[in-house]
């Protein structure tokens, strides 16, 4: 899947949903078919088991923020999490509006619950990388996996490639700064380039909380084949993600200019240089400023530029002509042709 992206420099772009679907199997359901028709290549959801991922303590710890959905933050995260029942449906949703369906597993059992349904793709998330317990788990199912490194040291993230890579090959490494929003200046593209030659084996991309669209072309260029972008539906909701997702328009922009920048790079054609429409109606032929005499060579006080609805010699072309021998008088004025000069 990456590999195939990778030699054809075509982009992956994942619509990273989480948890902005507010714990509604209806707009979760919107999201799908709203970014499948927005570009996305695949639609990614988060599955925890709160009770298993959380101690007892930290799951009934009083919880306040303003983006709270309940009193602790057990019951907060219960409310934002996917109803295991619920991945059935969204999978035959990715299936009927063409994208991948790909979730991250916070736990063993949500794994679990993902190997059940076949899920296409899994994500380990930056919480988790050097988590080699996981990773293996998550690995050894034989998906394609998408790894963010955010937070990880170069040795923790070789590790954890290097189990990745133990079961296959099909492994996208995502440069990803945990910062939730990321500044821009606060992105570290330059680190796309390290990845790429450190792990030549994955397919490298950019996982980015940037509020805007500009990082998916720069990440491009810099040799980022997968991209993951949290999306919203309505960046006022409540919530901590949705400020700086990208809405459906900004993120069918986001997809559209990174599919651009390839064909931004090829130069013309040589062959095509000065045919160009604006030329062949407003282009300057050369004349004769004064009137030149049969023997008499072509200099730069010889020749001036009018614009004509026939073809003549092309003023940028007067290089081919300055030096040359007029073979016949030429008036002042008159369009000057190639037939009209000899060499010197």
């Amino acid at each position: 899947m990456f590999k195939e992206h990778l030699e054809s420099n075509d982009a992956f772009v994942i619509a990273e949903v989480g948890q902005n679907h507010q714990g509604d199997l209806g707009v979760a359901r919107d999201y799908i078919r709203i970014f499948a028709m927005a570009g996305a290549d695949a639609v990614k959801f988060q599955t925890r088991n709160n009770k298993y991922l959380f101690s007892s303590e930290a799951y009934d710890a009083p919880y306040q923020s303003e983006n709270a959905f309940a009193d602790t933050y057990g019951l907060h995260r219960e409310s934002l999490e996917l109803n295991p029942e619920w991945l059935p449906q969204l999978k035959e949703d990715c299936v009927k509006y063409g994208v991948k369906f790909m979730s991250t597993p916070f736990d063993e059992p949500s794994l679990e619950l993902l190997e059940k349904i076949d899920i296409d793709i899994l994500k380990v998330a930056s919480f988790d990388l050097g988590n080699l317990p996981l990773i293996h788990r998550i690995a050894r199912m034989g998906k394609p996996v998408v790894m963010s490194v955010g937070g990880g040291k170069i040795d923790q993230i070789r590790s954890s490639v290097g189990v990745l890579l133990d079961h296959h090959d099909e492994v996208a490494v995502l440069h990803c700064v945990s910062e939730y929003p990321c500044e821009y200046n606060r992105l570290g593209l330059d680190n796309i380039a390290v990845l790429i030659n450190e792990f030549p084996e994955c397919t490298i991309g950019s996982s980015d909380h940037f509020n805007g669209t500009l990082s998916g072309p720069v990440a491009y260029l810099k040799g980022a084949r997968v991209f993951e972008k949290h999306v919203t539906l309505n960046r006022a909701w409540k919530g901590t993600d949705h400020s700086f997702a990208l809405e459906p328009e900004g993120f069918r922009k986001f997809v559209r200019d990174i599919g651009r920048v390839r064909h931004m790079m090829p130069p013309k054609s040589t062959e095509e240089l000065g045919t160009e429409r604006v030329f062949r109606k407003l282009g300057k032929f050369l004349i004769a400023y004064t009137d030149i005499k049969a023997g008499q060579a072509i200099t730069l006080d010889s020749l001036s530029g009018r614009i004509f609805n026939t073809r003549h010699i092309p003023v940028r072309e007067s290089n081919q002509v300055i030096g040359r021998v007029a073979k016949r008088d030429i008036a002042k004025g008159e369009p000057i042709e190639y037939a009209d000069l000899a060499q010197a």
